[in-house]
């Protein structure tokens, strides 16, 4: 946050004095945002090295703010000198709020506390920033729990808005007051929690990590292909096991196993892989060496080791060739996925159960085509020739001559075997069959054909033409052909395919709907509330959207359903839907499109 210029006078601090002890990256960060809004900082560090690496830091910090016209030289002098470091927690005698950010050991802080319980004035409020531990086990360390609370910032901490305001049962209402007001003068949003592992944000985020490393462990698929298919299906700012490497895969472990300690919940039992790495001293960025290699410790920048992958099963595998296309259904992923191939330059052949039904959706890809124009993406010869390409049919019997089918149909097994059935009898040989499925077993579907050497998954997210991945499931019995071919096709499309085994939800779905699940537990649990719950993700997590938001634009009854597949096929109780998420699918609340959900929508 900025200081205001000069000709405003700083506001009554209520807080005027604060100390941070431990000035390691997000000790440091707590003190820059502390000093640029006008508070005296003492920081404390039994590093010499790293009380001098937080005053560079923040030199360096408001040396770019008056480069860029936020400060004038005379603010940055005042506010670096408001910012004394000192080696011995003596110095936090005169502090009027203490917050601790020391290693993520309760011994470590529990002797930071009892320490600071005979050095600081009797009304100070001392603050953990721990993410995992107790906050209430903290406070009875001291003879004043009542002024006890945890303040929990996000890394990199000048940036994030949002900070977790931790409240004990034994908190007093005047000391959270004190510090929702502080924080919210330090320009970022104050989020109430309850004392639990994780809290709100870290408790969301850190189970779907220890899924992804999970994932990754078991082989199912590449640390490339989890990452892409959590930043492009999902619009996530990182992969999983980026952000773990950046947080620190020694921290991800210690918080995960705070979390299940607590909930005994095997979703948040750290998956085997993240001990490993470890004790090997393998924490992430900040020693060289993770999930991924960097090109020195503490380096941002990727290098390529021995598990950076190519095409797996596939490399020297030639696919078959593809120029037509057939697209089966008439909704708005079928119609989506027509103008996907349309574009890219292939003949496709959109059938329905009716001619008319065919007809109104190739209007629809018509007039989703006029609005590429009216925004410049496509000419008006780009959507001419497009439209062209796409011939409408009343009947499967028009996939006679296609070279790769693509289902895009109800959600419902039956109906997509009945389909691969008559397929089967109407495409040519050689003929790719694949499903969009995402949620049923593609092998199900490949067995109701002659041919399930022949059928793939190949599962587009919505909106089609403006998502770019696609998830592409092979089965135990796809060719590598198939596979191939399929690989080859995404490229021609301008998609990013990524690979995934037959099972259930395959990486995105997989990944995401335990978190989802998970967020609607805690409203159930009255931890949090809908509001707040997104308002941190969206602020803590850099999500698009929060969890409500977007169980609601999804569909409350369609999540249902995938949390149900996921929760059948791996009989993890973890996984058994929220009953609050039941009750609404019973209720009719659905979510916008029935105009109520999590929230209430105007009708439109």
């Amino acid at each position: 946050m900025d200081r205001p210029s000069s000709s405003s006078p700083l506001p009554s601090l209520a807080l005027p004095t604060v100390a941070v002890i431990g000035l390691g990256t997000m000790g440091a960060g707590i003190a820059e945002v502390m000093a640029r809004a006008g508070h005296e900082v003492i920081g404390i560090d039994i590093s010499d090295t790293a009380a001098r690496t937080a005053v560079t830091a923040l030199d360096q910090s408001t040396a770019r703010a008056v480069e860029r016209g936020r400060l004038t030289e005379a603010e940055r002098a005042d506010t670096l000198a408001r910012f004394r470091t000192f080696p011995d927690l003596q110095a936090a005698a005169e502090a009027d709020l203490v917050i601790e950010v020391v290693n993520e050991q309760f011994e470590a802080k529990q002797a930071v506390f009892e320490a600071l319980d005979v050095i600081v004035k009797p009304d100070a409020i001392i603050a953990t920033g721990t993410n995992a531990l107790s906050v209430t086990r903290l406070a009875s360390h001291t003879s004043r729990p009542d002024r006890v609370l945890g303040l929990h910032f996000f890394a990199p901490a000048p940036a994030m808005k949002l900070v977790e305001v931790v409240s004990t049962v034994l908190t007093s209402p005047e000391a959270t007051a004190s510090v929702t007001a502080l924080v919210r003068a330090l320009g970022k949003e104050p989020v109430p929690v309850g004392d639990r592992p994780g809290f709100i944000a870290d408790g969301l985020l850190f189970g779907y990590l220890n899924q992804a490393a999970a994932m990754y462990e078991s082989k199912y698929a590449t640390r490339e292909d989890i990452d892409a298919a959590m930043r492009l299906g999902c619009g996530l700012p990182m992969g999983p096991l980026a952000l773990l490497d950046l947080i620190g895969i020694d921290t991800a472990q210690t918080v995960l196993e705070a979390m299940y300690e607590a909930s005994h919940d095997r979703l948040h039992a750290p998956a085997p892989i993240l001990g490993q790495l470890a004790a090997a001293g393998l924490s992430g960025r900040k020693s060289g060496r993770g999930f991924y290699t960097y090109e020195a410790p503490g380096s941002e920048v990727v290098v390529t080791d021995a598990s950076t992958p190519g095409t797996a099963g596939t490399a020297g595998v030639a696919g078959r060739d593809v120029r037509s296309v057939g697209v089966a259904g008439s909704g708005t992923m079928a119609t989506g996925i027509a103008e996907v191939f349309a574009k890219a330059g292939y003949d496709v052949v959109l059938a329905a159960r009716s001619q008319e039904k065919a007809d109104q959706a190739v209007a629809k890809l018509a007039k989703s085509l006029d609005r590429s124009v009216a925004k410049g993406r496509l000419t008006q010869e780009q959507r001419d020739a497009a439209v062209a390409r796409v011939t409408p049919a009343g009947s499967y019997d028009a996939f006679g001559d296609v070279d790769l089918a693509v289902e895009a149909v109800a959600e419902d097994l039956a109906v997509k075997q009945a389909l691969f059935t008559a397929l089967d009898e109407v495409c040519k040989p050689g003929a790719v069959l694949a499903t969009t499925t995402s949620s049923l077993p593609v092998i199900a579907i490949a067995r109701a054909t002659s041919r399930p050497r022949d059928v793939i998954g190949m599962h587009f997210f919505n909106p089609a033409p403006a998502m770019k991945l696609v998830e592409v499931v092979r089965t135990v019995l796809t060719s590598d052909d198939v596979h191939a071919t399929v690989r080859e096709v995404c490229v021609k499309v301008r998609k990013h395919a990524v690979d995934c085994g037959d099972r259930a939800g395959f990486i995105v779905n997989a990944l995401l709907f335990p978190y989802l699940n998970n967020a609607v537990k805690m409203v159930q649990e009255n931890y949090a509330t809908v509001a707040d719950i997104d308002t941190a993700m969206k602020l803590g997590g850099g999500y698009p959207m929060g969890p409500f938001e977007l169980l609601d634009v999804v569909g409350l009854d369609v999540s249902l359903a995938i949390e149900q597949v996921l929760h059948k096929e791996f009989r993890d109780p973890g996984l058994a839907p929220s009953p609050l998420l039941e009750h609404l699918v019973s209720a009719g609340c659905l979510g916008r499109k029935t105009g109520r959900g999590f929230r209430e929508y105007a009708r439109r």
